[in-house]
């Protein structure tokens, strides 16, 4: 198994800290708006990651953060809480709208056949664990308070922003810096902001450092630590995360802990349309219902990710969802053929066995899906393969595509003819078991006149549809 390394920026051989076991963690929604397509084929991308593993061998612990509070307008800082803001457009509760969007959420989650994480952590639920990795930081020297916020100071570590490939003054310069008298370097983030931020608001806690609520970036290093140790495998999210939140992730769980945090950082890339990259900010924006209200189907859309390598960007259009419609059609309706004719082969021959090693050697180097497809296809139109093998190698295929393969129906006989043909036909029956040929032959001739040949098979007599 290798990934691409986003921290080493090259393809890396997969080692797990313990045999035999993956601990994942990805970055969840911000749930005060519906996912867009955008936002969903990154968790598509996470899910094939999750199947491939499990194919791999490996026994796989994916926690996936809810974030309900935190998460402002500005990942650094700036603007106001998007729960908040979100209440006082629309007058509801911020409670009321993490719970409805977060049930959006998983609808999506479920139509597009992903399958829910091992752990799902909402932030809310998990502020003590904040708060006390808050106090480590304080103790280990790394944070300062300044306007009653809680900061953490860059300048006490050595190697911030390693994974976006970028120094201190790097960053800083060409970076749009938001004005704060209260940070020390205009790159120093929030743990903890109290009530000098906003005045009260519904989402309040009581911490040593005055009631508030957390900073978006010690969400996600509190509950993977508590759910997954000190140190994991692999941490996923958007390419968008890099700079900022996850750069945030590693330089207070690093400094927390004194020792490395994740040892492979694996990032899905853009979901473009034709304005640039799909986002919510902008207000223009398409979601996995709008998709299906214009006739298209939940895995159709699934299909269409599968067709781009999730480290490249990936253009979306409507005359791109009809291919890839047409293709998962082409393919239900291949295994309803295949389901007629024959149940899955309990072993697989020589040149069986070869597409299904090419199959997953292409998912096994960096989740090659366009490649892995590309063999199911060729193994597809390749007559020396039996039916009852592709239809096995076709199950064993969609355990990491994740298409419901195995829920298609096999195709059904269309009945020929109507009510009054068949009437003709076993009248015809019983007159050739009274061995009166002259009127079965009588009834053969009458079936043509209507458009029918009628053939007699060891199953019963036939009609076929004269061309």
């Amino acid at each position: 198994m290798k990934l691409y390394n986003t921290m080493d920026r090259k393809v890396e051989e997969f080692v797990p800290i313990e045999e035999g076991k993956v601990g994942m963690y990805c970055c969840g929604p911000t749930v005060y708006n519906y996912a867009h397509i955008g936002n969903l084929r990154t968790f598509i991308f996470e899910d094939i990651l999750h199947r491939t593993l499990e194919e791999a061998g490996y026994r796989v612990k994916h926690v996936m953060n809810i974030t309900d509070v935190g998460h402002l307008t500005g990942d650094g800082d700036d603007g106001e809480d998007k729960l908040g803001k979100r209440s006082r457009e629309t007058g509801k509760s911020v409670w009321d709208i993490a719970a409805f969007y977060t049930d959006a959420f998983f609808r999506d989650e479920q139509a597009l056949n992903i399958k829910r994480p091992n752990v799902v952590c909402k932030a809310t639920d998990h502020i003590s664990d904040m708060i006390e990795l808050i106090k480590r930081l304080e103790e280990n020297g790394h944070t300062y308070t300044a306007g009653g916020n809680v900061y953490f100071s860059i300048d006490t570590i050595d190697d911030y922003g390693k994974l976006a490939g970028q120094k201190q003054e790097d960053k800083l310069s060409g970076a749009r810096i938001v004005v704060d008298g209260n940070k020390r370097n205009p790159q120093d983030f929030v743990l903890w902001f109290t009530n000098s931020k906003f005045g009260e608001q519904a989402m309040m806690w009581d911490s040593p450092w005055g009631r508030g609520y957390p900073g978006w970036h010690i969400e996600c290093s509190a509950m993977s630590m508590k759910y997954l140790g000190e140190t994991f495998d692999i941490h996923c999210g958007g390419i968008d995360a890099i700079p900022v939140h996850h750069t945030n992730e590693i330089a207070q769980s690093e400094a927390a802990t004194g020792h490395k945090w994740v040892n492979y950082w694996c990032h899905g890339e853009f979901l473009l349309n034709d304005k640039g990259k799909m986002s919510k900010s902008s207000g223009e924006f398409l979601t996995l219902p709008v998709l299906v209200s214009h006739g298209y189907e939940a895995l159709d859309y699934r299909y269409f990710c599968l067709g781009g390598h999730y480290r490249t960007q990936l253009k979306f259009s409507y005359e791109a969802l009809d291919h890839a419609k047409i293709a998962r059609e082409r393919l239900n309706g291949v295994v309803a053929e295949l389901k007629t004719k024959s149940k899955p082969a309990a072993s697989l021959g020589e040149k069986a066995q070869a597409y299904k090693d090419s199959f997953f050697a292409a998912l096994y180097n960096d989740l090659r899906c366009p490649e892995a497809l590309a063999v199911m296809w060729k193994m597809i139109k390749d007559g020396s393969i039996s039916d009852a093998e592709k239809l096995s190698l076709l199950y064993s295929m969609d355990k990491v595509l994740g298409l419901d393969l195995d829920k298609i129906e096999a195709k059904k006989e269309e009945k020929v003819g109507g009510e009054e043909e068949w009437k003709l036909v076993e009248e015809r029956r019983q007159a050739k078991a009274e061995k009166n040929y002259q009127r079965a032959d009588e009834i053969r001739k009458e079936l043509e006149t209507r458009g029918y040949i009628v053939k007699d098979t060891p199953q019963g007599p036939i009609l076929q549809k004269i061309m």
